[in-house]
């Protein structure tokens, strides 16, 4: 069924409710395949599926080569790029009146659950649909993660509560122990379990509440990330909140407790845009001695917000991952910090590069052979504008509409505006964001921009700062524009039409 909006619905969770399967797989609204990937605001080089919702990036793995994700629906790429669908519900046997929300998968080198050496194992939250509840499930596969196989003696981990979910599993291998991080949403916390055979698990501790603790944290995840400046390695736990956003804290884990640098810092987020959500890393059960992390660390995202999310006006369905981005740590004054690249084979997709190299007075100024790219490509540029300008980009232009974005030297903040993008009414959807990317009077700046039919994401300052969004502009809506309000602004742009990976 197509959910409304309703406390019931919210009560469950942004993170449980992505992974549910929401909307039938052959929808009577669905146009006729002739169409399929060249629907109105479809993004050309995200991954979508066919014809369905997808939310949450779940059990996202690398193994044999190959990328794998789920949502529980299945895809499958060799080079985070061009994905093949594998199906609409990868877990099979699930219970009648029962479904499965987010969650992880791990590869079960050493046979530990008795499913067979290097058997994948599926584990998620298994949602009872008459009772609310929320109890943690496995499922195994024996066909390389295309299938899984509910476990006949599930679930593995009940606390009797309906506010329990979205659990992410690692190998631990100074142990040996398997260790899951789970949400205890309401209470705020990331609650930590061991398990030597991924079936039977015993709690350990509670991280939370800490940081940005308003409403609801959701979709943890547990993982590794190399400091530039050094080459160590730190701990990194991330949550989704409030169904809104992401907060993650850099420390320590023994395998058992996470503890970070700094307890009192304030919340730091990962995406200062108004849609990135329930974000994963990719385990590598491909690096040395089968440790499911390794140097490059990469993650996906869910490009949505629950406020409008099933409003979308999208025909194949509802829902888009993000681009995937690369994670490493480096230092600032007040700590260490997650800095996100867009992963480098993104560039295999560039066509005839377009370069711009100018000094503009005030005012605004077209860009037609950007224009000509039609909201799919992308852009690297480096501004130089006086202390006191206001500089930036109109994307999406046409028909009255546009979205803005715009870098005020003066306090170093980006601001981003789509108060009047979209070519559809979409309840709470008029939005305006900021994020401070330099030093007050700071004059150069750098942007690198993704442009994708129905999403936006801008890495600036290499990545120091990112937002994502959504826009739904018409397809008359192409125009680009480059403004200053003082002048003497200079421009050095590169930009790519981008092709398609359908």
């Amino acid at each position: 069924m197509t959910p409304s909006y309703n406390p019931l619905i919210k009560s469950l969770g942004l993170c449980a409710m992505m992974c549910l399967s929401l909307f039938p797989s052959n929808s009577a609204t669905i146009e006729n395949d002739t169409t399929l990937y060249h629907e109105p605001y479809r993004p050309q080089y995200h991954f979508t599926p066919a014809h369905r919702w997808i939310g949450d990036p779940c059990g996202l793995v690398k193994r044999g080569g190959k990328y794998l994700a789920y949502s529980w629906g299945g895809a499958e790429s060799t080079d985070l790029v061009h994905w093949r669908e594998l199906n609409n519900h990868a877990i099979k046997g699930m219970p009648p009146k029962s479904s499965a929300f987010t969650g992880s998968v791990v590869v079960d080198t050493l046979n530990s659950a008795g499913w067979g050496k290097d058997a994948m194992v599926a584990v998620f939250t298994l949602f009872d649909e008459d009772s609310k509840k929320q109890s943690q499930a496995v499922a195994f596969s024996h066909d390389e993660g295309e299938t899984y196989q509910f476990y006949d003696s599930n679930p593995v981990l009940d606390i009797w509560s309906t506010e329990f979910r979205d659990p992410t599993v690692i190998r631990y291998e100074p142990t040996g122990k398997w260790v899951m991080a789970v949400a205890k949403a309401l209470e705020k916390k990331v609650a930590f379990y061991e398990s030597d055979d991924l079936k039977h698990w015993t709690w350990t501790s509670n991280f939370g509440p800490m940081g940005d603790s308003m409403r609801s944290w959701e979709c943890p995840d547990l993982f590794q990330v190399t400091v530039e400046e050094t080459g160590e390695k730190k701990w990194v736990l991330l949550v989704s909140i409030n169904w809104a956003r992401e907060q993650y804290f850099v420390g320590d884990f023994d395998g058992k407790k996470f503890i970070p640098d700094n307890p009192n810092a304030d919340p730091i987020y990962v995406d200062d845009g108004m849609d990135y959500y329930a974000s994963r890393v990719f385990q590598n059960w491909d690096s040395p001695k089968d440790s499911p992390t390794d140097d490059e660390v990469v993650t996906l995202g869910w490009v949505n917000y629950w406020d409008y999310a099933p409003q979308a006006p999208s025909k194949w369905g509802k829902g888009v991952w993000s681009i995937p981005r690369y994670y490493s740590l480096y230092n600032t004054p007040d700590g260490m910090r997650l800095r996100q690249t867009p992963v480098k084979a993104l560039e295999s997709l560039r066509g005839k590069e377009v370069k711009i190299k100018k000094t503009y007075n005030a005012g605004t100024f077209p860009l037609p052979r950007i224009s000509a790219m039609e909201n799919q490509y992308e852009i690297v540029a480096d501004l130089d504008v006086s202390s006191n300008d206001v500089a930036g980009f109109n994307m999406c232009v046409g028909d009255g509409r546009k979205v803005s974005l715009s870098y005020d030297a003066s306090t170093g903040y980006l601001t981003l505006d789509r108060t009047n993008c979209s070519d559809v009414k979409i309840k709470f959807f008029d939005r305006v964001s900021n994020s401070r990317i330099a030093a007050p009077g700071t004059r150069n700046i750098s942007l690198r921009i993704f442009v994708d039919k129905s999403t936006i994401e801008i890495f600036a300052e290499n990545g120091k700062k990112v937002m994502t969004l959504l826009t739904y502009a018409s397809p008359s809506q192409k125009g680009v524009e480059f403004f200053t309000q003082r002048g003497k602004a200079k421009l050095n742009l590169t930009a790519w039409p981008m092709k398609s990976i359908h």
